[in-house]
């Protein structure tokens, strides 16, 4: 199937499940080869609606990590970058060696921990921590500071766990190496070599384009339409973890980056062509099966690897996926809390129908007694807690969550609905419904074969 055809052939579904989601508005991109794509739905904004194009303004979120870890790869090139005052940054050496003032809860981790732990989520102190220092130059190393105060909750390198902290040590190593403010860097390292004009961090560059404001989830059986949520930016000290402002056809411009050679579109080398495969190279695992590569979430299908990263601010949420042996790239921004359970499948039926990769969906099993004795409880991390409880011969999951996004006193958001969950592996469990249906709910153990920790979302939460 054509791309044409592909897209003719979704429109009515994309339409249909963004009424049925409460979606206001979505920008989907595909790059196949030099080919590109792009398809736009609904609204900016519902309460100042403009409609979406193919330069509308989302926030990208955490697929901001994948080019802080970009130009970090092009710092440990020393001819890439002719003003990196300290020379060529190596990913495996401890970041002490270039943040010597570097305090974090656990000596041992403060002493060893390397920027490859923080680009594949394996550092282990705290992760889910959003503090805002202010808007000025100073913000990034202020917050760095403040990581001392994040406890050590699994031991450096050996649980994965999503770790949106580092990012603040990463941005603040990139300060250092270059003797400029992230933001200033990034541009240099990154958005300007690869064409990416309409890719900004702050609302005052953004605020003359055509923006996408953020919307709250309405669940089924809920009434009224979506709110715009408040506030539209982040924290300053968030750029380097997610704070990047995109349109869908700068974000196809970096997607083409990353299925390429390391040369920019103008055929100039930013990257070595094994500096860009380190970064699509497994390094450990993750969550769900996947792996973890610099940056990139890792996994295989159809005999081919799909490296993804998601995003999700206040009332936005995006993904990025790309098969490099196929030059194939999705991107799908939306505008809603509920825009994962829109792209998800979204991103699936591009891939059977564009390419002919068939990802097998996990089955639901019989509930074994074992699991409805061991599991139910409650598990807690920063963000939100999760309590598994037995109802007859199933479990449900209840979502509790404590707020601090985006800003350290942002209040809780609505707690989603009840879902019912099914065991689909040994110590794994799978949502039944929406918002978290085909959602994982990995049981991990100690030694002792005890449950620790409960992995949900790509965070451990610790068994009560």
């Amino acid at each position: 199937m054509t791309l044409e055809e592909t897209l003719a052939a979704l429109d009515p579904w994309i339409r249909a499940e963004m009424e049925r989601l409460h979606v206001p508005g979505l920008a989907l991109g595909i790059l196949d080869g030099e080919r590109e794509h792009t398809a736009c739905f609904g609204v900016t904004n519902l309460e100042n609606p403009l409609a979406v194009d193919p330069d509308t303004l989302f926030q990208i979120g955490s697929i901001s990590k994948t080019v802080t870890a970009t130009a970090m790869m092009r710092l440990t090139e020393s001819g890439s970058v002719a003003d990196a005052a300290a020379g060529a940054v190596t990913l495996d050496a401890p970041v002490r060696v270039y943040l010597p003032e570097l305090r974090l809860a656990d000596p041992q981790t403060t002493a060893q921990v390397t920027l490859t732990h923080i680009f594949t989520h394996s550092g282990g102190w705290r992760g889910d921590y959003f503090a805002d220092a202010g808007t000025g130059d100073e913000a990034l190393r202020s917050v760095v500071g403040r990581l001392e105060a994040l406890p050590q909750e699994t031991p450096l390198g050996q649980v994965w766990s999503y770790n949106n902290a580092g990012f603040y040590i990463a941005g603040r190593v990139i300060e250092a190496l270059t003797a400029k403010p992230f933001e200033t860097a990034i541009r240099e390292l990154a958005l300007e070599p690869l064409g990416m004009q309409r890719s900004f961090y702050f609302a005052r560059e953004a605020i003359t384009y055509r923006v996408a404001a953020g919307h709250a989830a309405v669940y089924s059986g809920q009434a009224g339409a979506p709110e715009v949520l408040r506030p539209w930016w982040l924290a300053r000290a968030a750029n380097p973890l997610g704070g990047l402002n995109s349109t869908i056809r700068d974000l196809l411009r970096y997607a083409s980056f990353h299925l390429g050679d390391g040369r920019a579109a103008d055929g100039a080398r930013l990257l070595s062509t094994e500096a860009l495969r380190r970064m699509q190279t497994p390094v450990c695992p993750a969550a769900n099966g996947e792996q973890m590569g610099i940056s990139w979430f890792l996994r295989a299908a159809g005999g081919v690897r799909i490296l993804r990263h998601g995003g999700a601010t206040n009332g936005q949420m995006a993904t990025l996926q790309l098969v490099p042996q196929r030059g194939f790239a999705v991107a799908v921004l939306t505008n809603s809390d509920r825009g994962g359970e829109l792209y998800q499948p979204l991103v699936k039926r591009v891939f059977e129908r564009a390419l002919g990769l068939v990802e097998p969906e996990p089955q639901p099993l019989p509930m074994t007694a074992a699991a409805l004795a061991e599991y139910p409880g409650c598990y807690r991390a920063a963000a939100q807690d999760l309590w598994i409880e037995r109802q007859a011969d199933e479990l449900t999951l209840r979502v509790e969550p404590k707020g601090g996004f985006p800003t350290p006193d942002s209040p809780p958001p609505p707690a989603p609905p009840l879902v019912r969950l099914a065991l689909c592996a040994p110590d794994c469990l799978l949502g039944l419904e929406e918002p978290f249906k085909d959602s994982r709910l990995e049981i991990l153990r100690g030694a002792d074969g005890e449950i620790i920790w409960l992995r949900f979302g790509g965070r451990v939460h610790r068994r009560q």
